[in-house]
Order: C-alpha cells, then structure tokens, then sequence
C-alpha cells in the first residue's frame, strides 16, 4: 500500500504548476493526477547524459500551441491560479487516508514496546528493543515488493482494497482499544476506493479504452480526451504495456540505471538519519524542560508539516534537483550543528537550546526535500514498463535500510555517543547532496509523456 499511496498522492503530475511562467506551464500535468505510480521516461545509463537537461526536442509547436491553449482556458484566459487538480482531489484523498493508517500503527506501537521489553524480560538492552521496533518493518518490506505488481495487474482501486485487508484484520484483532480502533480508516479506504476512479492510464494500456476516456472527461473536460489518450498510446506502443513486464527488466539498460538511483536515494535517505533523530527527538526535548512526549510530538509533527507546505510551493517551481541539494544541505548543517552544541563546552542552556534548533532545522530540511522529492524523482525517471517493479524494488530497499537504522541506532548511541552518531548522519547528507548533483536530471514543467519521449530520444 505504502508505494501506491505515496505514488498517488505524491505524484508531481498532480500538482499544478502554480508559479511557473505561463509559457512554462502545461495542461499535460494533470493527466497523471491518479497514476499509480509517476513517470515513464527512460533515462540513459551515463551520467553525463542523466546529468544533462530534458532536451526540447520531443515536443511539438502543435504540443506547446495546445499548451498554452489548455492553460487559458483552465486560467480563464487571465491571471490568477489553476484549479484543475480539484476535481482529482477526493479521489487522492481517500487513498492519503493509507498513509495515516500506516502512520498510526507505527505510532500506536511505542506504548506496547515497553510493556512487551519489561514482560519478556530484555527491558534495557538497546539490541533487542531496537529488534522488537525494526521488526515491524519486515512487513512493510514485504508489501513493497507485491505492491508495485499488483497495481501493475490489477490496478490501483483493487489493489487499496486487497491491501486494508491485513490492516483491518490485524487491527480488529488486538486488544488495546487504541490499536482496533485503528480499522475505522481502513474500512474508509477499502469502502472509499469502490467509489474512487481508475488511473486513466492504468485503464488505457488494459485496454479499457472507454472507461479511460469517462475518466478523463470527468476529471480534464471533454476537450482533453483525445489529446490524452493519444499520449497514452504514443507512449505504450514505443515501450510497451506494464501489464506483462518480468523482473529480470529492471536489470537491464536502462532500467538497472533508474533502479540503482531509486535504491541509492532511499538507503542515503535512510542512512541520514530520518528516523533515529525522530526517535531521539523527545529526549532533546526534554533537556529544555518540555516533558510532555505529546507536545514534543506537536512540535516535531508542526515542523513536518511547514516543510510539506514549503515543498508543494518549491517542487514544481525550484525544481527536484535543487531542493533534493538544498534539503541534505540543510540536513548536513543540522546534525553538525547538534554534535557542536553536544561536544564543546558551552553554556548548558545555550547548548539545550542549539540542540533544539538543529534538531527541528534537520526535520524541516528533511520536509522540504529529502523525504517527498525521494518519492517523486524515481517514477518520473522509470519507464513504463518497469515502474511499478522499481518503484516496489526502491520502497523495499527503504524498508531494509530503515530496519537496520532501527535496530542499531541505540546500541550506537550507547556505545559512542550522541555527537559522533549524528555527525556521521551529517555526513550521509553531504555524499546524498553530491549523489543528487551528479545523478539526478531535472524534469519539473514536462509531462510524463513529455519526459519519456525526450529521454527515448537521448537513450
């Protein structure tokens, strides 16, 4: 569930190019708002080309006239903002409501680990505490290496509604009312979705061509049908369906390139330490005399969502590249920040004090770039036949990395302390930054037909 739902609701083809110059601005974006995963293109295996801009080559005079064409009419041939993401709206948020489900089983979880450490007799050993926190994420291992296939198969709607199954059972099944109550969103998802619309694209290359035209009708106007499912196709008959895709693709060229970026981006991700600072973050809190893990929590959650709100403004506007950059930047500065304030002699309260602030700039930066730009770039640079595998091949190299954090975090904190752990996360930032410099292509303002042509053509 947890890659489709990020690919559906992170999808930068669902967000509408508020900010870019009205030239720059396409109507193509908003064909891709419910796809399952984000993109098609198929970037060659040097770096150099990787490294090169989109050329403009693969679009037509006939492409930018309907453009600009499509953006008037959306503008109301004035000024102002573009609304037509909104129709799309309800059906993404039914499928973000998997994401709180996931989020609130991993949260609910935190009380328990305590009671279950104490009553089997390893509370305070930091090895098995961790194991008993990482071992939560095999599932979500597991989930996403089926996930990417199944939608791939079956689509996204089914694909929701098989995956709340385990949810809701696993739920219903457990005996803190915290913890059951935790299949009410599930039961809104797997209901939510028999009402949602089918990815148009997922329909056109099933060969469910008229659904796909209802569906964009309904979400982009009568007008646009033709334009999309004309994409659609151009782009299936030179790559070929998704629907029978092997495996054994993602390890050929150009795939194993895409492949290798998404695995490399999630285990830099991972390793920068996203998830240990979180964890850690209620104990900075408290040096500083806020003992209630609820309002640590609030500041840390706040902060999360001031950085979301910052990357949907920049995203599209700054582009992928940069704020991937500028996010480990800001991550990297941050972690050194607290290993200074925990290493030198400073004054206790100034150094409480530095300690909050480069834990909350880390949580920001991350926000802002780090952790939604991950989830974006790596389907816009997977080809249509084996974005779904990448995708699956990606989240589940998240889900080891994040395992391995979680498992020995403490022990190494225990063991060399909080400056040099952090300093090392630090670091991780700085070879992510390089890695996004050198590896990742810019493709903000194209559609995902745009950019598959454009990178076919480099390929």
């Amino acid at each position: 569930m947890w890659p489709v739902s990020a690919a559906i609701v992170s999808a930068p083809v669902s967000i509408p190019n508020l900010y870019l110059p009205k030239a720059k601005r396409t109507q193509k974006l908003h064909y891709g708002a419910l796809k399952c995963s984000f993109g098609h293109s198929r970037p060659r295996l040097r770096v150099s080309a990787l490294k090169d801009q989109l050329p403009d080559s693969a679009t037509t005079p006939e492409d930018e006239g309907r453009k600009l064409s499509s953006s008037d009419n959306k503008r109301g041939g004035g000024g102002g903002f573009d609304y037509g993401w909104l129709p799309a709206f309800p059906h993404v948020l039914v499928a973000s409501m998997s994401n709180f489900i996931f989020g609130y089983h991993i949260g609910v979880m935190n009380g328990p680990i305590v009671s279950v450490a104490r009553e089997l007799g390893f509370d305070g050993n930091s090895f098995l505490e961790g194991l008993v926190v990482s071992i939560f994420i095999a599932g979500a291992f597991i989930g996403s290496l089926s996930a990417g296939p199944l939608a791939d198969k079956l689509g996204c709607r089914l694909t929701f509604q098989i995956d709340t199954i385990p949810l809701i059972l696993g739920a219903i099944t457990r005996w803190r009312t915290m913890l059951y109550i935790a299949s009410v969103p599930g039961f809104v998802v797997a209901l939510g979705m028999q009402f949602a619309i089918e990815s148009p694209r997922w329909l056109c290359k099933a060969g469910r061509m008229d659904e796909a035209k209802t569906v964009i009708r309904e979400l982009w106007g009568a007008s646009e049908v033709e334009n999309a499912i004309e994409e659609f196709q151009s782009v299936s008959m030179s790559d070929g369906s998704d629907l029978d895709s092997r495996w054994s693709e993602i390890l050929e060229e150009p795939h194993s390139r895409v492949a290798f970026i998404g695995g490399t981006l999630f285990t830099l991700q991972q390793f920068a330490g996203i998830n240990g600072v979180l964890y850690f973050s209620s104990l900075t809190f408290q040096d500083v005399g806020i003992q209630s893990s609820a309002l640590a929590s609030l500041f840390v959650g706040l902060t999360n969502f001031a950085g979301a709100l910052c990357a949907l403004y920049l995203v599209d506007r700054e582009g992928r590249q940069k704020l991937l950059i500028g996010s480990y930047l800001g991550m990297a500065i941050s972690m050194f920040l607290v290993a200074f304030a925990v290493v030198f002699p400073l004054d206790e309260l100034l150094s409480n004090n530095l300690s909050i602030l480069g834990t909350i700039m880390y949580i920001f930066s991350f926000a802002i770039g780090a952790g939604p730009v991950t989830g974006i770039i790596i389907p816009e640079l997977s080809s249509t036949r084996t974005r779904g595998k990448i995708m699956g091949v990606s989240f589940s190299t998240h889900w080891a990395c994040n395992f391995v954090v979680g498992l020995f975090f403490l022990e190494l904190v225990e063991k060399f302390g909080v400056a040099p752990v952090y300093a090392s996360f630090g670091a991780v930032s700085l070879v992510a930054a390089a890695f996004a410099y050198y590896f990742i292509v810019e493709t903000k303002g194209r559609s995902l037909e745009e950019i598959e042509r454009s990178l076919s053509l480099k390929a």
